[in-house]
């Protein structure tokens, strides 16, 4: 298990080190969105760097991945009705997380709102 871990951190530092690293595209992407032709291309002529490579190479399946991944933790956390609780307020039972059981929100899922939501 300590190995996995190890492995599953070391492959996500990859990902976050080679998207530091190669340049944004999110205001280049505002201009190009205006240059698109009939065809529904742009026809762009641009420098890139070896990070720049690197990133665009496996970005593609790594969103995915992250994607995937944060599907199964949403999944995974999410609420569920306390049974059997003290409550002030019968009609609003305290609610848990299914997965740790930590008042709803839970940790993760606050986390995953929190860098998910703009």
């Amino acid at each position: 298990m300590q190995q996995r871990h190890g492995r599953l951190r070391e492959r996500l530092e990859t990902v976050r080190a080679r998207a530091a690293k190669s340049s944004t595209w999110r205001t280049s992407t505002q201009i190009l969105f205006r240059l698109v032709n009939k065809d529904g291309f742009v026809p762009i002529r641009t420098r890139l760097s070896r990070e720049d490579l690197a990133f665009l190479a496996g970005a593609r399946e790594e969103v995915i991945a992250f994607a995937d991944l944060t599907l199964r933790l949403v999944d995974l956390h999410r609420p569920q009705e306390a049974g059997g609780g003290i409550t002030s307020d019968p009609d609003r039972p305290i609610r848990r997380c299914r997965a740790c059981m930590s008042r709803w929100p839970c940790p993760t899922y606050r986390t995953i709102t929190e860098a998910l939501d703009p």
